[in-house]
């Protein structure tokens, strides 16, 4: 998965030291200002015509706006610091409230949640409950996006010698686990399988179930080392079936989706093996990760065209703006506004005011998203 976050970590000249200090402190306050007052959080679902989401009562149309809240400006995932720096995890809700968002996307670490075999912990499930009540108090919905093996030196090794069956079991228990635990709350707005997941094309080495990593990072993994002469959407299928029954076995109101690459659709060259029409008939809607590239405006514009064409609701889960121009990048937020489309950007805990000046090119990068992100946020009240 191509993370542009990764290139973000702040290194502040001493000569701005001062100046940042007051811009930080004047930033939390602006951040912790108190959400409106408002009734609670409605579910959502997809509407009758399966181009869009809606509340579950009001009918009125819910357009996702957001971010992903993978990691903070020292690139460390969520469960690196939410139990010791839990105001931390506070203020960034606010913050990104604040920005415009109505929807975050947090990352859940398989190897937190299931250190041991059989067991899921109980500690972080805790905190997973308080995170999802933040997010009711700040009117946030959330894109619980699982199964994460970001960091290799997490994975339980004992998960990593699984065959792909008990794999998938895992898999499932982990699953279930989470839904058990939040499924009550009105601010679900999806279960995200996992982030990016890929079928082998072939054999592949017992417990190498990783893509190669991006800034020390894995985001690709595979859901099975070996298609044993299986069609790769009919794995990518099954894998899917599996893990929807499990969740609907608890919860059969919330969406279900999955992280695809922008390749996964059936066309010459690099593919997933998540096929659309092939295998996501499970899936309630395609969330799929698209970053458009500089000279090439209508090369995104098309591969979005074609995930539409499956006949459900399509949220661009991932983008950012490294690949193309300002301009580029801000026509396509545009389009996919005006073809209906959600879009979820990037936020680590960084507000603009904090980015002045920019210290590297890639603080340039993101204070340019989150002011083109706050000025449509204002132009869509």
């Amino acid at each position: 998965m191509t993370k542009w976050s990764e290139l973000t970590v702040p290194f502040l000249r001493t000569r701005r030291d001062c100046l940042q200090g007051l811009a930080a402190a004047l930033a939390t306050l602006w951040g912790r200002r108190a959400a409106p007052a408002a009734e609670r959080l409605e579910p959502l679902v997809v509407s009758a015509d399966r181009r869009r989401f809606e509340g579950a009562d009001s009918k009125r149309t819910f357009h996702p706006w957001g971010f992903n809240y993978d990691h903070d400006t020292q690139g460390r995932l969520l469960e690196d610091y939410w139990h010791d720096e839990w105001p931390l995890v506070e203020r960034d809700f606010a913050r990104m409230r604040h920005l415009g968002a109505n929807l975050v996307r947090v990352h859940l670490q398989f190897g937190r949640f299931c250190p041991r075999a059989g067991e899921v912990s109980q500690r972080e499930l805790d905190r997973l409950q308080r995170l999802v009540e933040l997010a009711e108090r700040e009117r946030l919905y959330l894109d619980l996006t699982g199964l994460g093996c970001y960091h290799k030196a997490d994975v339980p090794p004992w998960y990593d010698a699984l065959a792909e069956p008990e794999r998938w079991q895992a898999q499932g228990d982990f699953w279930r686990a989470i839904v058990e635990r939040v499924h009550r709350s009105p601010a679900i707005f999806c279960y995200d399988l996992m982030n990016e997941p890929v079928v082998s094309g072939g054999p592949r080495t017992a417990g190498d179930w990783l893509g190669p990593p991006f800034g020390g990072k894995h985001f690709v993994q595979f859901v099975s080392l070996d298609p044993a002469g299986r069609k790769r959407s009919d794995v990518a299928r099954d894998w899917i079936d599996t893990l929807v029954a499990g969740i609907r076995s608890i919860d059969r109101q919330h969406l279900v989706t999955v992280g695809l690459v922008d390749w996964s659709l059936d066309r010459p060259g690099l593919t997933s093996g998540f096929i659309p029409a092939e295998a996501c008939s499970r899936l309630d809607f395609l969330a799929v990760h698209l970053y458009p590239e500089r000279g090439k405006p209508d090369a995104a514009r098309e591969t979005l065209r074609q995930f539409q064409s499956v006949g459900k609701p399509v949220l661009i889960e991932e983008t950012f703006p490294l690949k193309a121009t300002g301009a580029e990048f801000a026509g396509f937020v545009d389009h996919c506004e005006g073809a209906g489309v959600g879009l979820l950007g990037f936020f680590w805990g960084q507000i603009p005011a904090e980015l002045m000046p920019p210290a590297t090119i890639a603080d340039a990068l993101l204070k340019e998203w989150l002011e083109l992100f706050a000025a449509r946020s204002a132009s869509r009240q």
